[in-house]
């Protein structure tokens, strides 16, 4: 179940959530249009354009769900996150054949105003300063071998 109102949603961490849901509704609205209308040109972008759209969301409701277990879900998209912007930003500019359509990644984000080159940065950064303590951990752990 998730649970809102964690202290990761309060000040800079608000708007990391803010920033990612936008990304999350920019990135999954162009790559439905895109799938859908014109998936033939250029399927690989499409398709890299859609996985970004669900590392969104799925970060997004990480940094708003409590406990360590999301935590370490915001960690990981976040990082994914960061990997597939470097990836697919150093393959399009090395080989921009590769890519005959721009993705949300391409570039570094460039068709984003590079947000998405250096959100992810931020959002780890940010994350690393609020990790969990081995107490919340600890009582995750206990709560979960309950179930």
């Amino acid at each position: 179940m998730v649970q809102t109102g964690s202290p990761r949603t309060s000040g800079i961490g608000r708007v990391l959530v803010v920033v990612y849901a936008i990304l999350a509704l920019a990135a999954t609205g162009r790559s439905v249009f895109q799938i859908l209308t014109k998936f033939d040109t250029a399927p690989i972008a499409y398709v890299l354009s859609a996985v970004a759209a669900v590392v969104y969301v799925v970060a997004t409701i990480a940094l708003v769900a409590r406990g360590p277990r999301w935590y370490a879900i915001a960690w990981a998209t976040i990082g994914f996150e960061l990997f597939g912007v470097l990836v697919v930003g150093t393959l399009s500019v090395v080989d921009p054949v590769l890519f005959p359509a721009d993705t949300v990644w391409s570039f570094f984000g460039r068709g984003y105003l590079f947000i998405p080159l250096f959100l992810p940065v931020l959002g780890l950064l940010w994350l690393y300063q609020r990790r969990p303590s081995k107490r919340e951990q600890i009582e995750e752990g206990v709560a979960g071998s309950r179930r």
